[in-house]
Parts: C-alpha cells; structure tokens; sequence
C-alpha cells in the first residue's frame, strides 16, 4: 500500500507560503493517510458532502514520494478528484477508503496527462495519493469537489452514447470466463449479463493502442473508468459483487484506435488481486513466506546484489541497527531500465523512483531508523537484462 510521509508535506506546504494546515497523525487509511493533509485545511473543513465549494491544494512531490490528500464525506455523495501537474507533470491518482482498500485508480482521464475521477462514495474518511508517473519531481494541483462544483481537468467525455449507437448497439461479450479481442475502432462497446451478484476483474490489454475502459449499468449510468492500471494497459476490480442485471464497457484507446484489443473478463480473486499488486510493486508483500522475499542480512555500510529481473518486482529486505540515511540505487546494464521502491515493515513507502537523474538508473535515499525494510527492484515496461542493487547506509556525524 502506497504512503506519503511527513517531510512532502512540510515541503509543499513550505513552498507555498501559508501557515500549516492540518496534518493527520491517527492511523487513517490503513496507515497511508498517516502525515497526510485535510483538503479543507483541517477535517472539519473537508467534509465535501456540505461544503459550499471544491477544496484544493497545491502538491510538491519530490523524491519517489507521494502527496496525500485527506477528506470525508458525511452522508453519501457524487465526487470528482483531479489531479493536474504543471509542466511536463503527469500525475498518477488512487483514492483509498478508511481501511486502506484502493477503491480507483487513474492517470489521464482529465485530459492533457491530468487524473481525474468522478464517482459515488459512502459516508467515511477517504485518502487520495498522488503519485508522478515517472517517479520524478513534480508539482500538481490537487481539487476534490463535488459534481456541481467547477471541475479543474477538461475530462474525458463518459457520457453515455444515444440511442444512434453507443450502449444501444454493443456486441454481446458472453459469459463470464470469456475473452475477446478486436480494436476500438470495430468494437467500441461490449454488453453482458450477470445471472446472480458476481464480483468481477475486467482487463484491457496493448499497450500499443493505451486502452481506457468504462463500466455502465443496464440505464447506461456510469459506474467506474479506469486508465493506466498495469503500464498502458487497463484494469477494472468490482470486488463488491455487481447485481444481477445487464452491464455495457465501453472500450477506447488513446493512442491507436485501430490496434487489437484483448478484453477479459473473469470472476474477482482477492488473492490473485494482492499478488498483482505485489508484482507490480503497489504494495509491499507480507513477511511470512507467502511471497518470494531475499533476506540481504544487516546493512553494515554497503552491500550490492545482481537482480535478474522481469516487469515483475524482486523483493529483498534490508535490516538497520540505527537510525541513519539510506540510499538505495537500482543500476541497469546495456537496454535495462531499472524500476525501485522502498517499504518499511509495516508496508509504508519510503520512496520510489524511476529515471533519476537523466539516465534510466532509479534512485531511492531516506532518513530511516531501526527496523527492516522491504526493496524492490523491477524493469520498467520495454527494459531487459541485469540489475545491481546497490544500498549503502550513512550514520549521523558524532
């Protein structure tokens, strides 16, 4: 599970040049909201069910970390969180529920690279991570409002189509289990129907043609969109079953309409969710063997490991005796592109990185105290070949 500390909020909120606003210390989020910052300044501000407008914040990410928004909601409500980097920024969105569950993700559904997602959410506390998606520094607007209030992001249109096509005209997928593929372009809309509550994983997949996929109701109201979930390619997890009844995705690609599509659609896994979380590296594995994890022994001052390694993460841990800096480096050789993330043992980030500096080498450096942390390294999309894992640690001067 992803996490923001402290420090990016003493930074950001530095950068700007207010006065502090509040910042969160109870376990919210299952931990990730812990030095995450209330969207209204302090919780009794953000609640967005009764606010008279949108809140926003401006978010400095900088080193791998991420920016943690903080908000509530009183009584359930139409929601819509934007995130819209300056510059080059390309930000990266999840929004968590109290218990730290990701409920969405997104990357561009705001247009011009901004994440924006539009949803219903119970009454509860909500977190919203932004992340940037090449792992570099970058500063972005946060706005988290309600579906009256002005959007920041021009979005991508999720109205459903009329009755000259769209829904209306959607080719039957088949039953759940089924897998079909065809370009946006041929099959714009796929329609299906559940016999009895199902809870279900729906998969997009070719990174060539960048595929965002949408989820309606029998009425064509929409229900989730996703974008960018694994690399370019897009995944839906209706964990909570979805009723009997008849549903329509919507297929569109953004970068090439008429290349082929894979779309599965297949009964949700809890466990098969979690261990794609861990591969893609969003969360840390457990400890307990479950997950194939390298123990490096205590990091004495230096220590490097060579990483055969795929798209999916190899994970080692590291033991500190005091508190001190870490610095973690993931060095590629010859077309490799390194990918790394650091997790403390209650599976907190610390850092991610990729492409620092303006090479492809990742880089991940942190103050630390006594305890285990959890490293993982992979190839980012297209990179092949070896690894080195470096890690070196440095003591406070006496």
């Amino acid at each position: 599970m992803t996490h923001r500390n402290f420090t990016t909020a003493a930074i950001t909120v530095f950068a700007m040049g207010l006065a502090a606003p509040a910042v969160a210390q109870d376990n919210i989020c299952g931990g990730v909201g812990n030095g995450g910052v209330w969207v209204g300044g302090e919780q009794a501000s953000s609640d967005i069910t009764i606010v008279e407008t949108f809140r926003e914040q401006m978010a400095l990410v900088i080193g791998g970390n991420e920016y943690v928004s903080l908000f509530s909601l009183s009584a359930p409500t139409e929601v819509r969180i934007e995130a819209e980097g300056r510059g080059s920024g390309d930000p990266i969105i999840d929004l968590l529920d109290g218990n730290g569950d990701i409920v969405l993700s997104d990357d561009d559904s705001g247009g011009n690279a901004a994440a924006r997602a539009e949803t219903l959410l119970q009454p509860g506390t909500y977190c919203m991570a932004l992340r940037s998606y090449d792992g570099g520094p970058m500063t972005a607007f946060v706005r988290i409002g309600r579906q009256e209030h002005e959007p920041l992001t021009e979005g991508i249109d999720t109205t459903p189509a009329d009755t000259s096509g769209g829904c209306s005209t959607a080719t039957p997928f088949g039953p759940v289990g089924t897998q079909v593929t065809a370009s946006a372009a041929e099959n714009p809309y796929w329609a299906f129907t559940l016999d009895a509550p199902t809870a279900l994983t729906i998969t997009a997949e070719n990174e060539d043609a960048d595929p965002v996929i949408t989820l309606y109701d029998a009425n064509e109201t929409f229900l989730v969109e996703n974008d960018d979930f694994d690399g370019l390619n897009s995944r839906i997890d209706m964990s909570d079953p979805l009723e009997t009844g008849t549903y329509c995705l919507e297929v569109a690609a953004l970068s090439d309409d008429s290349a082929p599509i894979t779309v599965s659609m297949m009964e949700y896994d809890a466990e098969e969710a979690l261990n794609a979380l861990y591969a893609r590296g969003e969360l840390a594995p457990p400890l307990d063997g479950s997950v194939a994890v390298t123990d490096l022994g205590v990091l004495q001052s230096r220590l490097r490991q060579d990483v055969q390694a795929s798209v999916d993460v190899k994970w080692f841990t590291l033991d500190i005796t005091e508190a001190g800096l870490l610095v973690v480096e993931a060095i590629g050789s010859n077309d490799s592109d390194p990918w790394l993330v650091v997790y403390d043992d209650l599976g907190r980030q610390v850092g991610l990185n990729d492409d620092y500096g303006e090479g492809l080498d990742s880089l991940v450096m942190a103050r630390v105290q006594e305890g285990t942390y959890i490293v993982g390294v992979r190839q980012y999309e297209g990179g092949q070949g070896f690894i080195r894992l470096l890690a070196e640690r440095y003591v406070r001067a006496q």
